[in-house]
């Protein structure tokens, strides 16, 4: 990973250098209206194919086809919320794409948050083998974290992001001002994300996180989008398939991934159950000996402070079964992301049994 100059001056990119899929990240404001200088050079198809989800399409859609002027363009409308990364929704954007007779010469954008970036990423990845895809993330969450490096997924009955592929974007480009109508919830719920990775990797982070809130935290938040992506860039370009160190920017995920299907997906976002998360894997490492005492309440403190749930009830049956199917998971033990201090995680491999003991 490295920081690109431009000249540009309100534009930062990253370059996330996985090895035989490189790309440029890019950061800055108004950046949606210019949307047609950060397509990669070599793009020779006349077809582009913008994925987003009813939230989205009103606010910003009519923007980002006029930047693409020159260029046949269509979009396609998925319903918001989580219930869209499904098997119906996959195959019904399947279908509308063939209709649109787009070629593996032209070009997908994923225009909207982490449900749209995941369902058009897996469209992207397996239709006709393959089709170039661009990430243009408009929540935080998705700008910090599901935007860059290359999962895609849908759900099951079963859980989350069961279905799925590594197929890195062509380009990220991220719009700070799709940050100004965002839900006081919808920015919450990208702060979790924001939290995990001062809590796994960056503890100068995490303090910079205690010293504000939700409501004064608006005027950093482009150095604060930018540190994230550099973090995650790093983690995906040494381990990309997630057999490795990757797994750490799972911190939360596994209870988290259990809360969201506890509660069908309705009553907790992803950013709320990952934030309840970190708690309930700190609170199981600082029982262990593994996490340092004191290191789950400071994290509940920070949680507060940016509007997000710390305290959730969830069955000890319904964590082991989401646990028994979680990706993670190797045979008769899962691997659980717990602190070793604020600023390094770590990947425990704990057997089945034990995590149901440890309850």
């Amino acid at each position: 990973m490295s920081i690109k100059n431009t000249s540009d001056k309100d534009c930062l990119v990253l370059h996330c250098a996985v090895p035989g899929h490189e790309y440029y990240i890019n950061i800055g404001s108004g950046l949606l209206n210019r949307a047609v200088d950060y397509i990669p050079n070599g793009f020779l198809g006349k077809k582009i194919a913008i994925v987003t989800d009813s939230n989205v399409e009103p606010l910003y859609a009519k923007t980002l086809t006029t930047a693409l002027r020159g260029f046949d363009t269509r979009t396609f409308t998925v319903p918001a919320g989580e219930h869209s990364k499904s098997e119906q929704s996959l195959f019904k954007l399947y279908a509308e794409l063939l209709e649109f007779e787009i070629t593996r010469g032209d070009l997908i954008i994923a225009l909207g948050g982490g449900v749209v970036g995941d369902l058009t990423g897996f469209a992207a990845s397996t239709l006709l083998r393959g089709i170039p895809y661009i990430q243009i993330p408009t929540t935080l969450l998705a700008q910090v974290d599901s935007s860059v490096g290359g999962k895609t997924a849908i759900n099951l009955s079963f859980g989350k992001n069961l279905v799925g592929t590594f197929y890195q974007p062509k380009a990220v480009i991220i719009d700070t001002d799709c940050l100004d109508t965002l839900p006081n919830s919808i920015f919450s719920d990208g702060m979790a994300e924001i939290i995990k990775y001062g809590a796994i990797s960056d503890s100068a982070l995490f303090e910079r996180l205690e010293k504000l809130n939700i409501d004064t935290i608006s005027d950093e938040i482009g150095e604060i989008i930018h540190t994230c992506c550099a973090i995650k860039s790093r983690i995906v370009e040494e381990d990309e398939h997630d057999t490795g160190m990757r797994m750490i920017l799972n911190f939360g995920h596994t209870f988290g991934h259990a809360i969201e299907k506890y509660y069908n997906f309705d009553k907790y976002s992803h950013g709320m159950g990952v934030a309840a998360g970190m708690v309930m894997a700190s609170e199981w490492g600082e029982r262990r000996g593994i996490t340092p005492s004191g290191t789950a309440d400071r994290i509940r403190k920070i949680l507060t402070q940016y509007q997000l749930p710390t305290d959730v009830e969830l069955p000890v049956d319904a964590f082991l079964s989401a646990a028994a199917v979680d990706k993670k998971g190797d045979g008769n033990s899962i691997n659980l992301i717990t602190l070793k201090n604020i600023g390094k995680a770590e990947i425990r491999k704990i057997s089945k049994s034990d995590l149901r003991a440890s309850f």
